[in-house]
Parts: structure tokens; sequence; C-alpha cells
């Protein structure tokens, strides 16, 4: 059955809080037990929000990019590893709207619209860095041949077509859409980091895979133009840490008023009422609200430079976007450690299983580190150096 077609960015936003109900039952146990949640995995597929993003000449809502980051906070906030699985989605129907050509425009556009996964396999284990690849793709008799091997491959599992990054002959990067159970791929489920343990991240084997020439993606284009590409990935991770920060308050705030005992020196009956953890809490709660309000400044960034895009407006959105992701990261992990520290030693107990927050919120914000986001908005409020065109930005 063809997914639902979300047409407006408030149906797409009532949709997500919807979902994020569904997504909050048995999140724990999905967590402890690691069960992918396949199910849930198809009613949000189905829901329509893997493709809000589609351009509206080709049937979608091509909502902004202030909608889609209150989206993902809303669904991270119930299950950051849910949340996390459609990222590298999102990110394709991006790279196709500025690089693809119109037969790639129609008809992938239109594998979202009714329902279709796009999953990841970009990063490799062993190369010096995540910016290199050692995956091929290269023509023999008459066919062009993908091989490689890929890890982090978040959401290929469950995916009905696997998005490679790979370089052509000439060295040149391009994505390669192959479709799952074509012959030569595999997909492994051995993801065994301790948070996000659901995303089934693992790897993905590519054994002379056949590919068709309309399934490449030329994204090396993208490199003499001005796109708002490289933010993307980026605010959508900023949009994940957030949900997971408002998932820890919300745990926070349940736990001190429910079970929490005061400090004997505070000398009141109930641990809501010890001052320094109101103090906390009030701390917690305006840094929340400034991560939110940095995260959409640099949406409306983005949306202000894919609107007219130009070296200037990008460089000002990845900044923005820098700056936001630096306040959900480190908002997150404080968030993730406060719940502990305020809620007390019995938080620990594995009954209540609120260590996935911090598992999460650590292996989340790993993604990239923050410490040369600090450098790059610097260089460029400073010496008005540009960033570099990275999607780790």
């Amino acid at each position: 059955m063809p997914a639902h077609i979300i047409k407006t960015g408030a149906e797409a936003l009532e949709t997500a809080s919807a979902l994020a109900q569904a997504f909050a039952v048995d999140a724990t146990l999905r967590d402890q037990t690691r069960f992918l949640p396949i199910a849930l995995l198809d009613l949000f597929s189905q829901s329509g929000l893997w493709a809000i993003t589609v351009p509206k000449e080709y049937g979608g809502a091509d909502v902004s990019h202030t909608v889609l980051t209150e989206v993902f906070a809303t669904l991270a906030e119930a299950d950051p590893s849910l949340a996390q699985i459609p990222q590298n989605h999102f990110n394709d129907i991006d790279t196709i709207k500025w690089v693809g050509d119109e037969w790639q425009k129609r008809y992938f556009f239109t594998e979202a619209l009714i329902g279709k996964r796009f999953g990841n396999a970009f990063c490799e284990l062993k190369n010096v860095s995540t910016s290199t690849f050692e995956t091929s793709l290269t023509s023999r008799d008459g066919q062009l041949l993908l091989n490689g091997r890929k890890f982090y491959a978040t959401g290929a599992l469950m995916a009905d077509w696997v998005q490679v990054c790979a370089l052509n002959e000439d060295g040149l990067n391009v994505l390669v859409f192959v479709k799952q159970g074509t012959p030569g791929l595999q997909v492994i489920d051995d993801w065994s980091g301790f948070g996000q343990r659901t995303t089934a991240s693992g790897t993905v084997i590519l054994d002379n895979v056949v590919v068709e020439e309309c399934n490449v993606i030329k994204t090396y284009k993208a490199t003499s133009m001005s796109t708002t590409n490289s933010c993307l990935s980026q605010i959508i991770h900023a949009s994940i840490d957030l949900g997971i920060a408002r998932a820890c308050i919300k745990e926070t705030i349940a736990f001190v008023k429910g079970s929490s005992r005061p400090w004997a020196d505070a000398k009141v009956e109930r641990a809501s009422d010890d001052p320094l953890t109101i103090y906390q809490i009030g701390d917690l709660e305006y840094k929340l609200h400034a991560a939110e309000a940095l995260l959409q400044r640099g949406a409306r960034s983005v949306d202000r430079a894919a609107a007219e895009p130009s070296e200037e407006s990008v460089a000002a959105a990845s900044i923005a976007v820098a700056e936001a992701k630096i306040a959900t990261t480190e908002h997150a992990l404080l968030a993730a450690n406060k719940l502990f520290e305020l809620a007390g030693a019995k938080s620990t107990l594995g009954k209540f299983a609120l260590d996935r927050h911090w598992r999460n919120a650590r292996t989340h914000t790993l993604h990239d580190p923050v410490r040369w986001k600090y450098h790059a908005i610097g260089n460029y409020y400073l010496n008005k150096i540009r960033p570099a065109k990275l999607g780790w930005l």
C-alpha cells in the first residue's frame, strides 16, 4: 500500500507528535533487548514523514528546515534510534534535488512518496579519514560494478534502497543506489555500539554488484555549486541531540518529584523543594531553550540559503548550524549527566533503565567533533574565512 502523502508543514508536525507516542511505548525494552522495530519503522515510513522534503512540483510538501528539525526532535525525544534511521534518507533526497537529473528526480522522489526507504552506506572503517573511500565503481565488459565494504551503515538493513558512496574511474565521488536484494549486496547486522542500539548501523559488503547508470548520482557536481546539502546532516544530528536532551530533562523532573530523597542539608521533606536541585533544573531548562533557539535560528539560515544559494549565504548557514550543533551536543551530554546527579543513586538501578539516555547521548554526539566547530566559527568571524563544504561541519 502506498504511503500517506503529507501536504503541509503543520500536518508533518501533527503526524510526528502522534508517532512519537507510539515510539515511546516499549522504547526501553527495545533498547534492553536490541529489538529492531520493523513494524514501527513501517508505520513511520507509511505515515508520509519520509517524503516531507520532496519538492512540491514532484508531489511532496517541501517543508522548511524549521519544520524538519522539530519533526526529528519530537521523534528523538521518544526514541532517538528510530529517529536516526531516516537521516541519510533525507540527505539523499536533498542530494538529488541539487545534482540529480530529471529522470532521477522523478523516479526516486516517487519512490520516497510511496514509502520506500533509502539506507546509508557511506563510511569505511579502515581509511585514514572519514572523507576518503576505497569503494569503487568501475566498468568491466559493458557493466558498471560496485565493490567495497562500509560500516556505520545506518538504516541499510531495513531499507528498500542502499545508497553507496563510491569513487568512479576518474576518482570522483558518486552516490550509487542499490536495490535491496541485488546479487553481491550483503547487509550485516553487526552494530555493537552501547548507545543508539536499534539503528542497525552495521556493515555493508559490495561484491561485484551490477549497477545501472541511471542509479548513479553525480555528487561530484556539487563541488562547483553553492548548496545547503552539507548543512542537512548536521542540523538533523542537532535535532536528534535536542530530542535526547528533552527526554533527559523530562525523566529528571519525573524522578525527582516521584522517587528521589532530599539531601539532608537541604532540611526539606521533598527533593523537589531542595533549593540546589531547583537551581539545577532552572539551569537545564534555560540551556534547553537556548539550544532550541539556536537550532531554529540555524534552520532559518538554511532555509534562506536554500532559497538564494551563494557562497556567502551557504557559509552563514553552515556556521549557524555549527553553533546549534555545539549547543545541542553539549546540552544533551549535560542533561544526561544531570539526570543521575539530581535523581540520586537510586536512579542508577537497572529496573529504571535510565542509562539508555546517557548511552544514546554519548553515542550519537560522537558523529563529529564539536571542537572543530569552534575553530570554524572563530575563523569565520575573526578572519572572514568561510568553512569548507563538509557534511560533518
